[in-house]
């Protein structure tokens, strides 16, 4: 979820009226309030569908709103939260939420999920069904460059196949997630890759080797702890009957995005061959549309926790907030190792805050930039410092627009899978050890 300043190219717009200037940590208080209701209260409670996250979103955006010193009466207020919570960035996510929606409940009316669930049951053996699904989440974000283009084309299957293995729906699709963000860290046409060379002024090449010394180790720790998980538990699968070739629109979401091709139009592709598949077996047109219909209809929660999320943390950045906390961070840096240590925190607590790891990348970027040529950082390792920095945190919010489409379509609490996301925490200890090893020379 992206805020108002950062359009999708990164280029950044200014915001019309006044800019508001709300003083250090009250201009963070409307997030504090989030996590302190939504994630605090649910640890001490025990359980994470006691609290709602849309309830946490109203009050601390409410909150957000309240606070906005400068920025005239409550009409001017609220439409400065309305211009970060409905810019172009977040409508397109909204646009990818509700065709995903649409295509999840027409494939599985039509049994093309089903039939592909009952292919990789016959494929897999139950113990490499965690390790497979991981592997298939890294290559297939490796290939396409997005988390949220994986989780559209795997997502949906792989709640199946934890079904159909009575295995742990969470655990699953955290299995997803991880390998979802495996991609996104890595991959040349990543738009965090992206983004980072490019704030750091380095080659895509040299950034990906700095960043694959990180990575790659995290990855083999994973697949290691699905291995190990997946030998230990004896699931009992049951393959389904229905025809493989009702595949075929589930298999077009998945070649068409290996292929590059917009998120968008790959889902509406798919509808497309979804629909004609469905007539085929004597759904008519008419309760196509409804299933499509009922499909956008649950996607409501995840829209609206999109817009209140934006907005709010829209709202964080106009009042400063973001500005407070990069200067708070900043000013006790020393040493190579404690610069490169400030880099990953400041990206990670700039992208606990907006939500977005692109975003954070391109709001610290030149900052970092900065710190790295005062303390003798290569520009490739700063870039792989803040991409996986980034995707640490990104991966592990249950507010991420990733976390959340995934569990939406799975049906379960956005806090359900992080107690399975192996993943972020491999590549936390990894990049941990690339810092404390930094040589005295090169970084």
């Amino acid at each position: 979820m992206q805020h108002s300043t950062t359009n999708t190219s990164g280029s950044t717009t200014k915001t019309s009226g006044s800019t508001p200037n709300t003083s250090g940590w009250l201009a963070l208080s409307p997030a504090l309030i989030f996590l302190t209701l939504y994630v605090i209260v649910s640890l001490v409670i025990g359980d994470f569908y006691v609290m709602p996250i849309t309830v946490a979103l109203m009050a601390a955006s409410a909150w957000s709103i309240a606070i906005c010193r400068g920025a005239g009466k409550l009409s001017a207020r609220v439409a400065l939260f309305s211009r970060s919570a409905g810019n172009a960035d977040v409508l397109y996510m909204v646009w990818i939420f509700i065709m995903a929606g649409a295509f999840a409940a027409l494939a599985k009316s039509i049994g093309a999920i089903d039939a592909t669930v009952g292919v990789t049951l016959r494929f897999f053996p139950p113990s490499l069904l965690l390790p497979a699904i991981f592997a298939g989440a890294c290559f297939i974000s490796m290939s396409i460059g997005t988390s949220v283009g994986t989780v559209v084309a795997l997502v949906p299957l792989v709640v199946e196949i934890a079904y159909g293995a009575e295995g742990d729906v969470p655990l699953f699709v955290a299995t997803v997630l991880g390998g979802a963000f495996f991609g996104d860290n890595l991959s040349f046409i990543s738009d965090t890759t992206i983004a980072a060379t490019r704030t750091q002024g380095c080659k895509m090449a040299d950034k990906f080797r700095a960043n694959f010394r990180i990575v790659f180790p995290a990855a083999l720790i994973t697949l290691g702890l699905y291995i190990a998980i997946g030998s230990g538990v004896d699931y009992i699968t049951h393959p389904t009957n229905t025809p493989w070739w009702l595949m075929t629109p589930y298999m077009f979401i998945i070649a068409a995005a290996l292929a590059g091709v917009n998120v968008l139009i790959v889902l509406l592709g798919g509808i497309v061959i979804a629909i004609g598949f469905g007539l085929s077996q004597g759904i008519s047109l008419l309760d196509s549309c409804r299933i499509l219909g009922e499909g956008v209809d649950s996607m409501g929660q995840l829209i609206i926790i999109t817009v209140l999320a934006a907005g709010m943390l829209g709202m964080i950045k106009q009042m400063g907030g973001i500005d407070f906390m990069l200067r708070a961070l900043t000013a006790r840096v020393s040493g190579k190792r404690g610069a490169q240590a400030c880099i990953s925190v400041l990206v990670g607590i700039v992208n606990l805050c907006t939500a977005n790891n692109t975003v954070a990348i391109l709001t610290v970027g030149e900052l970092s930039r900065d710190i790295a040529h005062r303390y003798g950082i290569s520009a490739s390792k700063t870039a792989s410092l803040l991409d996986t920095g980034s995707c640490i945190v990104q991966c592990l919010i249950p507010y991420g627009a990733q976390t959340l489409l995934a569990t939406s379509l799975a049906g379960i609490s956005p806090a359900a899978p992080w107690q399975y996301l192996y993943y972020p925490w491999a590549l936390t200890l990894m990049l941990t050890v690339s810092i404390l090893i930094t040589r005295k020379r090169r970084a």
